[in-house]
């Protein structure tokens, strides 16, 4: 069940807002621009699913959001636990880039056909933390300044929606704000 925790960008210790309710983090997020929905699951992935695979089981959906949003490029990743120091190496590395704040020219879809992550959106004075799971669309507009966290142990299947080749390409603010806030792994241990 997807979680919304709101504080203060300069308390982190003091919680406004904590929800698992659809509807009440809906509408949190619509008030500061970001689109938040829930898709129904499908059965047929398999462990270990290929982007073909992930696309064609979301097709419906992922063509309803390129119609209304206007996509361009469209496609899926997977980040799946293994048991080797390279792995947790490569893992590790991927975590602190996407730990720094930053923003992006283009808005940031995501959806999450598996597993977990937080995205943290710093915005008007305050840092909103959506623990996505599957099944959460969350769509971030554009220039809003924000980092993701996956977990010390990255386990996810996404889908991601760009206008152009670029819009991915992270500008990064130098704030190490995300140091100061729970991460992944202390807020899915505090459910």
């Amino acid at each position: 069940m997807t979680l919304l925790t709101v504080w203060a960008d300069d308390d982190p210790t003091r919680e406004l807002l904590r929800t698992e309710e659809g509807e009440e983090i809906a509408a949190e997020l619509k008030e500061i621009g970001v689109r938040f929905e829930r898709w129904p699951l499908v059965d047929e992935l398999p462990a270990e699913p290929t982007q073909e695979q992930v696309l064609e089981a979301y097709a419906d959906r992922v063509r309803r959001v390129v119609d209304t949003e206007g996509y361009v490029l469209v496609d899926a990743t997977r980040m799946t636990p293994q048991d080797s120091p390279e792995w947790a190496e490569q893992a590790a590395q991927a975590r602190q880039k996407f730990l720094a704040e930053h923003t992006h020219d283009d808005d940031e879809d995501r959806f999450f056909a598996r597993g977990s992550g937080v995205f943290y959106l710093h915005v008007g004075g305050k840092v909103y933390a959506v623990l996505c799971e599957a099944g959460d669309l969350l769509s971030v507009p554009a220039d809003t300044t924000h980092w993701f966290d996956m977990g010390t142990r990255p386990d996810y299947v996404a889908i991601r929606f760009f206008h152009d080749d670029d819009g991915w390409v992270g500008a990064f603010t130098g704030n190490r704000l995300a140091d100061t806030f729970p991460d992944f792994d202390a807020l899915t241990a505090s459910r």
